[in-house]
């Protein structure tokens, strides 16, 4: 009989960013997180976080090491992803402001737009009433942040900017096992999008278990 594991496997691609708090972070919600850099440890996780970084060199290592034709075809076959603020970029289907030859690992229908919020000397913090988290606002770090500029159909808003020259742009997203936000919860102790990203990880695993056992009766 197909069942979920107590302790999902929960990869953090370790390829530059904040992975070891992306890591502790998942750890707190009852995942067991590993890091990832090659294709077999990749194939061996039952989701996973792309932190943040730098968009185009986070694509030439997983070139490098062989992981990003990997990375698309799982997104392509339902594996839940989480990305932040690099992370988003990695997961858009379109980005602009983008070097010509910017890559992604896409599956996510949006518009991505980079450095949106302007340069690291431009990062803040703020309040965020996200959708799916109770408990109150999300307080946001932006560090040369992304925003989504336009966001497809099947896409869920989670969060926008509240206030200021930004008010109004679109900051989480969510679609289906997709999830990604501009900003960065691994750097404020608050561990809600975490536990949001292992629930996802959580229902999808019990899915699979549920067609597992259909397939055995049948």
């Amino acid at each position: 009989m197909s069942t979920v594991p107590e302790r999902p496997v929960v990869g953090v691609l370790a390829l530059q960013g904040d992975v070891r708090e992306h890591l502790a972070a998942l750890r707190a919600q009852g995942a067991a997180p590993v890091t990832v850099r090659r294709p077999e440890e990749l194939a061996a996780v039952d989701g996973l976080v792309l932190p943040g970084g730098e968009s185009t060199t986070i694509v030439r290592l997983a070139t490098r090491f062989g992981l990003l034709e990997p990375l698309r075809a799982a997104v392509r076959d339902g594996l839940p992803v989480y990305g932040s603020c690099a992370g988003m970029i990695l997961l858009a289907d379109r980005v602009l402001d983008a070097p010509p030859d910017q890559e992604t690992i896409g599956g996510l229908d949006v518009t991505v737009r980079r450095n949106a919020f302007g340069r690291q000397v431009d990062s803040f913090e703020s309040e965020l009433d996200m959708a799916g988290l109770g408990g109150g606002p999300v307080r946001a770090v932006f560090i040369r942040a992304p925003w989504v500029e336009k966001a497809g159909a099947g896409v869920e808003v989670l969060a926008r900017v509240v206030g200021g020259p930004a008010d109004g742009r679109i900051v989480a997203v969510r679609q289906g096992c997709l999830v990604a936000t501009s900003f960065h919860p691994e750097l404020t102790g608050d561990r809600r999008v975490h536990a949001l990203f292992v629930e996802i990880v959580r229902g999808h695993l019990a899915e699979q278990a549920g067609a597992g056992a259909g397939d055995e009766r049948g």
